[in-house]
């Protein structure tokens, strides 16, 4: 089983593969070089797509397996709903 900081540095990096992706799109979209740049451009975005759509998969899958627990507000709430489910027993 992964550690928690090994999947958090995971998680930094994709999304640090997404941001520069999304640079790169913006830099293709500035540049005005026509046909080449248009393709850049989408070629970069659909990259963007497919890693967001993959962290979020690979996430939901942690989170559903219990490998990760959900924290901060999310976590309480949660916490709240589980102990009125269990007093109202």
């Amino acid at each position: 089983m992964p550690s928690v900081a090994m999947i958090k540095i995971f998680f930094v990096i994709v999304f640090l593969l997404i941001l520069a992706s999304l640079g790169s799109a913006l830099f293709h979209l500035v540049k005005h070089n026509e046909e080449e740049s248009s393709t850049k451009t989408a070629k970069a975005l659909t990259i963007r797509i497919g890693l967001s759509l993959a962290l979020f998969i690979i996430m939901a899958v942690l989170l559903l397996t219990g490998v990760i627990q959900p924290q901060g507000i999310g976590a309480k709430i949660q916490a709240q709903k589980t102990q009125t489910l269990e007093s109202n027993k």
